[in-house]
């Protein structure tokens, strides 16, 4: 057996900001993607995934008993594949901010689900949010708290537009364009990130009235303005735009951004080859970069590893 892939995400903008109601702006990413398959040989390989999820449905049961209206799978069923061996066999990098679990989530509700709302239904912005529900909850089996987004994303593969949290809608991007200098790409930083640790520093620094204000009057704005800029295609205002955030987080975000880096960030705020801005919840994994020029980019970091996702 082997069940439909499920691509992992790019959160473009709005990581941190999206728990304070910033806009965000979420994209599928096709270049890696996972498949639920069993393994009836039980190879080492698979076994640590398949014991993962074999955990995972004792939560889910417990899940579906608190709170029965929420969503329903069958069990049995999914149970008896986990003793046949199923695992997901996936390419998406753990810990790297781009949707590992999410796509995990997705396709164990698109097969195990009962009375499932499918993606071929008219969206309606109440089914968006009650699949959001539903993700949030079996995410946090990965997470201890999850917005639900990263699978929601997976699972439809379309982008998403988060225009507050009980406000999402699937969103038009400007189609990508040919011969194009501007792009958004991702710099692999070499080491695996920790979503649960960041989330903790962050909430205890939301406890500072002076964070909270930065967060609401520099962070959110400039996240805000930048998802206006990219949907709307005003690739100047933007620019204007990342380049603030980018600072923001260099200041405000320290521990999110691998040590190492703190260098790099700064000079492309000080270069305007590129922009730096975090990829999920930082820590490590892939940071995001915006720039007019990938010569340029490319130039300024020939040392490191950077794979397009975007061009514009």
């Amino acid at each position: 057996m082997r069940g439909p892939l499920f691509y992992s995400k790019i959160l473009l903008f709005g990581e941190y900001g999206i728990i304070k109601d910033s806009k965000g702006l979420s994209i599928p990413y096709n270049f890696y993607k996972g498949a639920l398959k069993i393994d009836p040989h039980h190879t080492v390989a698979n076994h640590k995934s398949n014991e993962s999820l074999k955990r995972f449905t004792t939560y889910l049961e417990q899940l579906q008993k608190e709170k029965p209206n929420l969503v329903r799978f069958y069990l049995d069923a999914l149970k008896a594949d986990v003793e046949k061996g199923l695992y997901f066999d996936s390419s998406i990098p753990q810990g790297y901010g781009v949707g590992s679990s999410g796509a995990l989530v997705a396709a164990i509700y698109d097969k195990y689900a009962s009375e499932k709302i499918t993606v071929l239904e008219n969206l309606t912005r109440e089914k968006l949010l009650q699949l959001k529900g539903i993700f949030a909850e079996m995410e946090s089996f990965f997470h201890g708290k999850s917005s639900g987004l990263d699978p929601l994303n997976s699972y439809l593969s379309l982008p998403i537009l988060i225009n507050s949290q009980d406000n999402i809608e699937p969103a038009g991007i400007p189609s990508q364009t040919e011969n194009s200098k501007g792009a958004v790409f991702l710099l692999d930083s070499g080491v695996t990130g920790e979503t649960a640790p960041m989330v903790h520093i962050f909430m205890e620094n939301m406890k500072q009235e002076g964070f909270r204000n930065m967060l609401k009057d520099q962070f959110v704005k400039h996240t805000d303005a930048c998802v206006e800029d990219f949907l709307q295609g005003d690739v100047k205002s933007l620019f204007g735009n990342i380049k603030q955030l980018s600072k923001v987080v260099l200041d405000n975000f320290k521990p999110m951004i691998p040590k190492q880096f703190h260098k790099l960030w700064k000079k492309g705020i000080e270069t305007n080859a590129y922009y730096l801005k975090l990829c999920g919840s930082g820590g490590g994994g892939y940071m995001l970069g915006f720039t007019e020029d990938i010569d340029k980019a490319r130039a300024a970091l020939k040392d490191y590893k950077l794979e397009v996702v975007y061009s514009f």
